[in-house]
């Protein structure tokens, strides 16, 4: 399979909304049943607060890329780490956020883990078995794995980043990673928008960042 690696960042087909993301509406429509079937995976690792977030800003990438398949991103960036609760909870931070955190297995399992749950809610939900085999391809390797395959993987992977440039992803995602948000926000700008495939999700993140960085004063609390 092409890899979208050398066409980054991916310029935008439709609209870019850099507001906050706060500001949406969040209809999920028939969507809400799937939330409901994986109310338990929600309770692990903030993915209550992750999983929301990512995935109104899945909406606005698809809107900037609307000849994704937006079902198909959308359901996959829902159920992406839908496999932290079903890991060792022990062994989430220490493993998967210090260190070498990357390459760390408990990463890897906690893809294979997603995969598992996405094969057995999506079925009761009239989901067929080709739509489901995209989506753990996109759920395998979306931590571990260095290139997206297709747009659509692209897109859940800058869904999952995007929600980090967020207040409310900093307040959490700065402790897991043992940093106050001054040093997180700068992680974020030297790391974390290189990583980004597309042009809408550098917007996003680089407008939300200035706007976070404001709101939490890290120009003087570092």
């Amino acid at each position: 399979m092409t890899t979208l690696n050398d066409a980054r960042p991916l310029p935008a087909t439709g609209t870019i909304n850099t507001s906050p993301i706060a500001l949406d509406e969040h209809a999920d429509g028939e969507l809400e049943a799937l939330w409901t079937a994986v109310v338990p995976e929600t309770r692990a690792r903030g993915n209550d607060i992750h999983l929301p977030i990512s995935l109104s800003f899945a909406r606005r990438l698809c809107d900037a890329h609307p000849e994704a398949d937006r079902t198909l991103v959308l359901v996959s960036t829902l159920l992406h780490d839908t496999g932290w609760a079903h890991v060792d909870q022990e062994k989430i931070i220490s493993d998967g956020f210090r260190g070498d955190w990357r390459k760390a297995d408990i990463r890897y399992e906690h893809e294979r883990e997603g995969c598992l749950v996405a094969r057995r809610v999506l079925p009761p939900l009239g989901y067929d078995a080709q739509f489901i085999d995209e989506v753990c391809k996109i759920i395998d390797g979306h931590d571990t794995r260095p290139h997206a395959y297709t747009l659509e993987d692209a897109l859940m992977r800058d869904a999952d980043r995007l929600w980090r440039f967020d207040h409310a992803g900093i307040a959490l995602a700065s402790g897991w990673f043992g940093q106050d948000p001054a040093a997180y926000t700068d992680r974020l700008e030297t790391e974390i928008i290189p990583e980004l495939i597309t042009q809408a999700a550098v917007d996003m993140a680089t407008a939300d960042l200035a706007r976070s960085r404001a709101l939490l004063r890290t120009a003087v609390l570092r």
